[in-house]
């Protein structure tokens, strides 16, 4: 079978398969107001299996973006509530002595559930959050001597809140790298927040119906995995990240004294994967840079480490990775 051919045929089965994409961002639109960037990025996560950090002040609807994104795939949703007293046992679960028959039996913790909603993420000590990490590397828990597998699907959405700094722990450099996505949740436009006003103050309840199934993810994810990146996008992305750690080499050469650190090639994996997720979110069987370039701000703003002279000059990761986009010549 030529290329070509093979191409078209896997574009023909996407066009089929991410149907349910549409039926189901207009079920979360029921509910949430205006956050279509947010609500595609949790499907991307979904469908290429990676974790996302959500940033943003309270009351921006983060949980319940999670909670009705649970609701309409008719999948098992645990909110967690980080606290500084809180123990990797309840995330984990423990074994539990019983007088009766001399056993100890496992009791699972909330961890064993489809979307985990990790609230406040870095209000949590280090070995909770080295606890929340193992079981998102490596899709399972060891309780006692007995290791469990974690369901599938399993994705981790973390919150964290960027004002309130007092009592907090923030997260590792290497920790942070396991989210596939960081997101910025914003304010609603003055619209948006008219229509918010309207519809969580009228007394009536949204009924949320499930559009899809945790099966029809998993068939969607194997065609998300076959979809085509030719290999002019492949440098592509090889390049774009490969200039967070080199930029004098494609002639970006004022932004060498701004990045201590470029990101790493689990960026190089994670762009490539949620370029392929957005492709098919679009209906499409193939890879273009414009995919790339909507995808890539999400994938690397929290993968590179600045030096003191961009805190001084107050440049943020945001405007690196754009000028990065610039610079590199598009395929």
């Amino acid at each position: 079978m030529s290329g070509a051919q093979e191409i078209r045929e896997i574009n023909e089965k996407v066009k089929k398969e991410s149907v349910f994409v549409v039926a189901l961002m207009a079920e979360l639109g029921k509910v949430i107001v205006g956050q279509n960037y947010i609500l595609e990025k949790l499907i991307i996560g979904l469908l290429s299996d990676g974790h996302i950090l959500l940033e943003g002040v309270p009351g921006l609807a983060k949980t319940l973006a999670v909670k009705t994104l649970a609701a309409a795939i008719k999948t098992k949703f645990q909110r967690m509530q980080f606290t500084p007293d809180l123990l990797p046992a309840d995330l984990t679960g423990t074994t539990i002595y019983s007088q009766n028959d001399g056993k100890f039996t496992v009791k699972k913790g909330p961890l064993f559930a489809n979307l985990i909603l990790a609230d406040e993420i870095n209000r949590a000590p280090a070995k909770v959050q080295s606890a929340l990490l193992e079981a998102m590397q490596e899709r399972q828990v060891t309780i006692g001597d007995t290791t469990f597998q974690l369901p599938d699907p399993f994705l981790v959405l973390a919150t964290q809140n960027p004002i309130e700094q007092e009592g907090t722990y923030p997260l590792p450099e290497a920790q942070v790298d396991r989210f596939m996505l960081k997101l910025k949740v914003t304010y609603p436009s003055k619209e948006e927040e008219r229509q918010i006003l309207e519809r969580m103050t009228s007394g009536n309840e949204i009924k949320i119906n499930p559009v899809t199934t945790p099966e029809e993810i998993k068939a969607a994810k194997h065609t998300v995995s076959q979809i085509y990146v030719d290999e002019k996008i492949k440098n592509y992305i090889v390049d774009i990240v490969h200039a967070t750690r080199n930029p004098e080499e494609y002639k970006l050469n004022s932004l060498k004294p701004l990045i201590a650190f470029g990101a790493s090639p689990r960026a190089t994996i994670n762009l490539t994967l949620a370029s392929k997720a957005y492709a098919f979110i679009q209906g499409r069987g193939y890879v273009t840079p414009e995919d790339v370039k909507t995808i890539g701000l999400d994938v690397l703003r929290h993968r590179i480490i600045l030096t003191y002279e961009a805190e001084a000059e107050e440049v943020t990761t945001e405007d690196i990775v754009k000028q990065i986009f610039d610079g590199v010549e598009v395929p």
